[in-house]
């Protein structure tokens, strides 16, 4: 890793003196490619993944949208800023961004194609160079990420794919770049801060969640309920920041079970390329035997399967049924831990208030979707880094513009926006002092600079 890292650093140095215009327009124009080559991409993804047509399409979609969106606004993120100086009209300070140097990027399986795209081009934009870590099960993907981005005129060198996954390569690239990027568990995400923190290195984590859903007492139920079914089993719910629990204040709680579970029973099930398949299975034996898991912990410390509840070998050998259940407790594996797959539970609660106090018990605070007619005051009261009010994620993820990741357990730093590509730069102050210095001037006494200091600063904060 020490020679992958060091020719990284090599290629940054040319990288970095390039326009920030050209780097930009490499992003616009592997937007356009990522449209151009739609269906491979969509046929990797499911090949890789087995997730259902659907959302392989949302996630190349979404890949397209924020290299496009950072293709247009980076420029302005980047551009030397005019900030107040020490001193009115003697002082001239510009803040300058520069790039940290080589960011390493860890994505997981889930979202083979958009993870990378999104860590990766913010961070070339920036004028760094990036060594990605793929997941050991999504390699092809990923190379088609950099295919693009090469043919797009990036320049052979500035990124660099090491395949073998985070757990193979991790420590070893944490050992060496001078900023790491991580999506995964929140064990692990907590482990590679501790190592970036002891080298003083940057980091951000986009770590677990699990997730609420809150059916307010002025809720549209009927939407909700619809909406209750992407929001928890897209991508077969394997998505962080997808809905695990639901709380539905009592007078609405029936109804909408009855719609939600009737909306479920109708859902189209199966693997394969069929673009009308809603939900298709989960990527391996490990995670099918860890939603299996969690499911039969809840159900023998009594839970109750309200649809679904059981593995489908008739569809795929790794498919499990979408599933609602109610009677979860936290003292099940289920109730207070990511399962990190399509199963979701359902609460009901006396009152808004205690909607919004269950919502904010969990450790993690990711993403929350909330239904209500108010006008968003409510979500001021959630503890999560995104809420997405009447939908479930698909809003604020995909609003590029603005911030999106997590507090508490579920991560820091932000993806998206101002921040997501200023987070690999370092700031710098150029201050310029003219005429004469922030001291005494020739024989003037320290008193009387205190005085004339004093008079011009007086003057200067009547005016600004």
């Amino acid at each position: 890793m020490h020679d992958i890292v060091q020719r990284a650093r090599s290629a940054q140095r040319d990288w970095e003196r390039v326009p920030i215009r050209e780097r930009a327009a490499i992003a616009r124009r592997f937007s356009r490619l990522v449209y151009r080559h739609q269906t491979e991409i969509l046929d990797s993804i499911q090949h890789e993944t087995l997730k259902n047509r659907l959302s392989a399409f949302e996630e190349a979609v979404d890949a397209a949208q924020l290299a496009h969106f950072y293709g247009r606004r980076a420029t302005g993120f980047l551009r030397p800023s005019r900030r107040k100086g020490a001193i009115p009209f003697l002082t001239r300070a510009i803040e300058y961004h520069r790039p940290v140097g080589v960011v390493g990027v860890i994505t997981p399986w889930n979202y083979p194609f958009t993870l990378p795209a999104s860590d990766v081009i913010p961070a070339l934009i920036a004028g760094n160079s990036v060594v990605l870590l793929p997941d050991a099960a999504t390699p092809a993907t990923a190379d088609i990420v950099e295919r693009l981005l090469l043919e797009a005129g990036l320049p052979k060198g500035v990124l660099t794919i090491v395949h073998g996954g985070g757990r193979v390569h991790g420590d070893a690239l944490v050992a060496e770049a001078d900023f790491i990027m991580f999506t995964g568990s929140t064990a692990v995400g907590r482990t590679v801060a501790e190592k970036c923190a002891a080298r003083l290195i940057g980091f951000s984590g986009e770590l677990g969640g699990k997730n609420p859903m809150l059916v307010l007492s002025d809720a549209d139920v009927s939407a909700a309920a619809r909406a209750a079914v992407r929001s928890c089993f897209s991508n077969s719910g394997q998505l962080c920041v997808s809905i695990e629990r639901i709380y539905v204040v009592n007078e609405l709680h029936d109804r909408f079970l009855t719609e939600f579970s009737e909306q479920v029973r109708d859902m189209k099930l199966g693997a394969g390329s069929d673009w009308e398949i809603d939900m298709g299975p989960l990527i391996s034996v490990a995670q099918f035997e860890r939603v299996f898991s969690q499911v039969a912990d809840a159900v023998a410390r009594g839970a109750h399967v309200v649809v679904g509840g059981k593995p489908r070998p008739d569809l795929a050998p790794t498919f499990f049924e979408p599933t609602i259940l109610t009677g979860v407790t936290d003292d099940m594996s289920l109730g207070a831990g990511e399962t990190f797959g399509p199963v979701v539970a359902v609460y009901r609660v006396v009152d808004d208030t205690e909607a919004i106090r269950r919502a904010n018990s969990s450790e993690y605070g990711l993403n929350a979707s909330l239904w209500t007619r108010r006008d968003g005051s409510v979500s001021q009261e959630i503890r999560s880094g995104t809420v997405t009010v009447n939908e479930g994620f698909s809003a604020s993820w995909a609003s590029h513009g603005a911030p999106m990741g997590g507090v508490k357990s579920s991560g820091m730093g932000r993806r998206h926006g101002r921040d997501g590509i200023l987070k690999y730069t370092e700031a710098q102050t150029v201050a310029t002092q003219r005429l004469f210095g922030i001291a005494p001037v020739g024989t003037q006494s320290n008193y009387s600079y205190s005085k004339m200091l004093n008079r011009l600063l007086a003057v200067w904060n009547r005016l600004s």
